[in-house]
């Protein structure tokens, strides 16, 4: 079953609260969270990380933190995320999923090489979180699948139109941020995403 991965950004959120949000999400059924508010230092990120951890614990939702190797640990987290020149740069040292966010076939294969446990290759369609950058399509994930035996999460553009497209090529998961972040349920949106990728 292909998993459903909530990337978040707190700068998204218009109405209700940030964790509330997160929370509707995970009741609605996402698998994996990537915490990734990048702008916060150790000190920012912790309590809000562990309050995330707390409220998710009893939902068997793991929480992956994006770029802050202090707070990963500090919280026991499933998993830390990390960009692919950082990664390359200093292979980071943790005592759980390494995930390394890539952008052409070249470096997901150099992210395996070096040891990523699971890839986040984007953007597959147009997305406003990456305005004017011409989208990868399907035969960028196809071609990374057909490459590396690691999991691999397609982010970028994917709404409930085309989601299956993506679950067909055999991706280990979707990651949605806008989607989910500024939608008006997130509950409902992710047990919408859900069903289509049964």
């Amino acid at each position: 079953m292909t998993k459903l991965f909530l990337i978040t950004n707190r700068r998204l959120v218009k109405e209700g609260s940030f964790f509330s949000r997160i929370e509707r999400a995970v009741a609605g059924g996402i698998d994996s969270i990537i915490l990734r508010e990048k702008d916060l230092s150790y000190e920012e990120l912790l309590p809000i990380a562990k309050e995330i951890k707390d409220s998710v614990k009893k939902e068997g939702t793991q929480l992956i933190v994006n770029a802050n190797l202090e707070v990963a640990e500090a919280i026991s987290a499933e998993g830390y995320h990390i960009g692919y020149e950082t990664f390359m740069k200093n292979k980071p040292s943790f005592d759980g999923l390494i995930g390394v966010s890539v952008h052409s076939l070249e470096e997901a294969i150099e992210a395996e090489k070096q040891g990523a446990n699971y890839l986040l290759a984007s953007h597959v369609f147009v997305t406003n979180c990456k305005a004017g950058l011409e989208p990868k399509g399907l035969a960028f994930i196809e071609s990374i699948l057909s490459r590396v035996k690691i999991p691999v999460i397609a982010l970028g553009g994917i709404n409930l139109e085309n989601v299956r497209s993506v679950v067909s090529l055999g991706v280990e998961g979707i990651a949605i941020m806008s989607g989910i972040m500024e939608a008006e349920d997130p509950y409902r949106i992710t047990q919408a995403f859900k069903e289509k990728m049964k």
